[in-house]
């Protein structure tokens, strides 16, 4: 582990090099005041990052934890439902909760540990989302109402920032103890929603209030077996 010294250069660094960052954003970042970063990185005050906010920043700057002060482990020990990252290989560990989303019936949420972690390369996890890797989490899709989109067995990453539908798109959704994975699309006009399956055999839910839809996240990945 670098000393706090080198982590705030290093983080100043960063900053100074990036022409849509300052002391101020990156302060709001992390949802601190607007002097928060320049007083660490000047004053060390405060003298160590939480651990969230540093991983936060790491990735928003595209950079390995340790170069912000992290671990230098190979692969980090993450408490369960943390992600976890590779210094050398640039390989991030996403938890994958023992919890079914239905594409079907309804699946009751029963998520209280990491069942696995699933390895993503960090840059391409930077490709198909712009959160942070603490804010994705894998899930396994039950049921054929999403056919041919998504398939009973399927594993899929989603976006925990997404609680609201801004663009069409296949969302996780919330409905009392059951979780659903539909897709949802916008009708910007009426400032309504539609949530649909894929497979035209099930129901879809026409003209909804937005405000009535609990969305979980938006789907940004899917993975199967052949």
């Amino acid at each position: 582990m670098i000393s706090e010294k080198a982590a705030r250069r290093r983080l100043d660094e960063l900053i100074k090099e990036s022409p849509d960052d300052d002391y101020t954003s990156v302060s709001a970042l992390i949802g601190k005041n607007h002097a928060y970063m320049q007083q660490y990185v000047g004053r060390g005050n405060p003298r160590r990052l939480k651990e969230q906010d540093r991983r936060k920043l790491a990735w928003h700057f595209g950079v390995p934890d340790w170069e912000l002060g992290g671990p230098e482990a190979d692969f980090e020990t993450a408490p369960a439902g943390h992600f976890s990252e590779s210094r050398s290989s640039g390989v991030v560990l996403i938890p994958s909760y023992d919890v079914k989303a239905s594409a079907g019936a309804g699946t009751n949420v029963e998520y209280d540990s990491v069942d696995q972690f699933l390895p993503f390369r960090a840059s391409w996890l930077r490709e198909v989302s712009s959160c942070s890797p603490s804010d994705l989490t894998v899930i396994c899709v039950r049921g054929d109402s999403m056919y041919p989109t998504l398939s009973d067995g399927d594993n899929i990453l989603v976006d925990l920032t997404a609680t609201e539908a801004r663009r069409d798109g296949v969302y996780v959704l919330r409905n009392g103890g059951d979780l659903h994975v539909k897709r949802v699309s916008l009708t910007p006009v009426e400032g309504r929603i539609t949530v649909k399956s894929d497979n035209p055999m099930y129901e879809s839910w026409e003209d909804c209030d937005p405000t009535d839809i609990d969305i979980v996240g938006r789907v940004v990945w899917v993975g199967r077996k052949l």
